[in-house]
């Protein structure tokens, strides 16, 4: 009876006097603690231990109460951390991009050709880069903002671009070396742009090269709607960040 008196469940017991009671409450109350939240009824599982071990006779009710709280510290642990992901919104829940849809504009450009495009999924935006090596930061300049129809500069021919909304991206910088006209970004007017695929994305729906005419290269960036966007050079990169919702 000694041993009984000095169990972790004395305090506890002598509150309620259901002995059965007096378990389910200290792991709830542990729980709760170490979650500092409930997230309702035990889980089944949890419940069938607890008839499983505390219906036994007293001596044997210390030494089950010590394997039940091992299984239930692990579970309970587990249940509270799926808690966590509720109380803890993910990053595109709390977002603030409050760019606005407007035509963005720089004057300066480059002489250095367009060596690649790529795109890349974030928490709150979809991304587009443009690499312009030896170009020098903040030297490229750009003209980027909303139309209704995609037309390839030069020819004014119209060029299909899937989703709500066409976001046409012109960078000061030709897609080919000046000194020699070879192509250094050889892409297709019309067709999407090699080796992007943004299949999965939230915000973009396709990237379609359009042209590269006296100096400036021609893009544009099918999106699922007129959604806020910024455009901003990171060193000799030019980039197009284009939120997932307003």
């Amino acid at each position: 009876m000694h041993s009984v008196r000095s169990s972790p469940l004395r305090h506890t017991r002598h509150r309620y006097p259901d002995h059965r009671m007096s378990i389910r409450t200290d792991v709830v109350v542990f729980a709760r603690r170490k979650g500092r939240r409930s997230c309702g009824a035990p889980a089944p599982h949890r419940v069938s231990l607890f008839r499983r071990y505390v219906m036994r006779p007293l001596g044997t009710a210390v030494t089950a109460l010590a394997l039940a709280g091992v299984t239930l510290v692990g579970t309970a642990g587990a249940a509270w951390a799926s808690c966590g992901q509720v109380d803890h919104p993910s990053a595109a829940a709390t977002c603030s991009t409050p760019w606005g849809s407007g035509t963005r504009s720089a004057t300066e450009s480059t002489a250095e050709p367009l060596k690649n495009i790529r795109t890349g999924r974030h928490d709150c935006f979809d991304r587009a880069v443009f690499d312009i090596t030896g170009a020098g930061g903040g030297a490229t300049g750009y003209h980027v903002g909303y139309v209704d129809a995609f037309h390839q500069d030069g020819t004014h021919e119209r060029l299909p671009v899937k989703g709500g909304a066409i976001l046409q991206v012109y960078v000061n910088a030709p897609s080919y070396d000046p000194a020699t006209g070879r192509p250094v970004y050889e892409a297709t007017a019309g067709k999407a742009l090699p080796g992007v695929d943004v299949s999965g994305y939230r915000t973009f729906r396709d990237a379609v090269f359009g042209a590269s005419f006296e100096g400036q290269t021609q893009v544009a960036l099918g999106v699922r709607a007129k959604l806020p966007f910024r455009v901003h050079h990171a060193g000799d990169r030019l980039i197009v960040d284009v939120a997932h919702t307003w």
